[in-house]
């Protein structure tokens, strides 16, 4: 299930690892994401499919819903919550996010399985590598959410999806580390029904944040329907418009902003279709 055009013409751009690296952090702000910015080749490789998906000229195979098998690993420090053990009721409402929020986009999950891991370096987001190559489930296309303790200052971060090779440290990698308050229920204020979930599965599936480049006149996030943002929300400032002489209003209820969680609304139609041409490029 891949493109036939696509597939020559994004296979020709070499593969970089999607390392986290410093977040997009406002001085200030709450929502910290720490998913680094697209690399130039990633970048590239976008481009490609995002002219293919306006030139009409590949054929997408299978448009029926996708389905997903998902394992959640919960990270903590000790058994208790304040350790990061979240509850069973926790996880239930966070994958009852993740499948609500994806549904009108053609894509459900399946909770395959979900295990607890009491280990204070892990929890604090140490040897990423150690605790992946022992945690991690499935094949590149399954999704992994790992929840922790701490991440580094960030709520979370996830990792592009590229030429993964089977067992490699990109394989390996895979998956989005989340920040165990940020779940339903959890203790991050203004952060806490689940959208960072949702935020770093767009990044996994190849959505860029919608301040992208942070520029009014740059191609930002590749997405057509996305209006221009100079730079990310904070709060929920309805009518905010940092790119005035551009159309449209700054996009603070898509789910690839920094806004509050009860902001968060939407993905568009191109943000759709994005999610889609990626996972057929590198994940069916």
């Amino acid at each position: 299930m891949r493109f036939s055009a696509l597939a020559t013409a994004v296979m020709a751009i070499p593969a970089v690892m999607a390392s986290p690296l410093a977040p997009e952090v406002r001085p200030g702000a709450g929502f910290g994401c720490g998913t680094r910015d697209p690399t130039p080749d990633e970048i590239a490789a976008t481009q490609e499919i995002a002219a293919l998906e306006a030139s009409g000229n590949f054929t997408l195979e299978g448009r029926q819903n996708i389905n997903i098998d998902v394992y959640f690993h919960v990270v903590a420090s000790s058994t208790a919550l304040s350790g990061g053990y979240i509850t069973a009721k926790m996880v239930d409402d966070q994958f009852k996010v993740l499948q609500n929020t994806f549904a009108p986009h053609g894509f459900s999950f399946t909770l395959k399985s979900t295990d607890y891991t009491v280990n204070s370096n892990w929890a604090q987001d140490g040897n990423e590598l150690a605790m992946k190559r022992q945690l991690r489930k499935g094949d590149y296309k399954a999704l992994n959410l790992y929840f922790l303790r701490s991440v580094g200052g960030n709520f979370g971060y996830c990792y592009f999806p590229t030429n993964a090779a089977s067992g490699s440290n990109d394989f390996i990698r895979d998956g989005c580390t989340i920040l165990y308050t940020t779940v339903p229920g959890g203790s991050a204020t203004n952060y806490n029904l689940g959208y960072t979930v949702t935020h770093e599965v767009g990044h996994w599936f190849g959505l860029y944040h919608t301040f992208q480049g942070s520029s009014c006149t740059g191609s930002g996030d590749l997405v057509s329907d996305t209006p221009a943002q100079l730079s990310s929300t904070s709060g929920c400032p309805r009518g905010r418009d940092s790119c005035p002489n551009q159309a449209g209003l700054d996009p603070i209820t898509n789910f690839m902003d920094y806004s509050y969680d009860t902001c968060y609304e939407e993905f568009t139609a191109g943000q759709r279709t994005r999610m889609h041409s990626m996972w057929n490029q590198y994940r069916a």
